[in-house]
């Protein structure tokens, strides 16, 4: 990854408007933030909710609050939990999300 030239800046995601995001079941509430051509997402997902998409691209994920499942095209769950952080890259292994309890991410992508 390189991050372009952008001047020194601090993300107060109270400021940053929520974009409401449909899934197979439930919602994701997406805060973003583009530096250049990368995006930086915080992620609140509600409990139930599951992915209607299988997705290619490659995340850096952390996990800030509550836990979740990454369901990989091959079958594998992974889960990920408070305090974990994921990474896979652009066209590798397709996965979908899926949340029981619901969870906040820190996302770059």
């Amino acid at each position: 990854m390189q991050i372009p030239q952008f001047p020194f800046e601090i993300i107060a995601w109270a400021s940053i408007a929520k974009e409401e995001h449909k899934g197979e079941t439930g919602t994701a509430h997406w805060q973003v933030m583009n530096v250049g051509n990368i995006r930086v997402r915080k992620l609140t997902y509600s409990p139930g909710y599951k992915a209607d998409h299988w997705c290619k691209k490659g995340h850096i994920i952390h996990c800030l609050e509550g836990d979740m499942q990454t369901e990989l095209n091959d079958g594998r769950i992974m889960p990920l939990k408070t305090g974990e952080t994921y990474v896979v890259g652009d066209d590798c292994e397709a996965h979908r999300t899926a949340t029981k309890n619901g969870c906040v991410l820190f996302v770059v992508d």
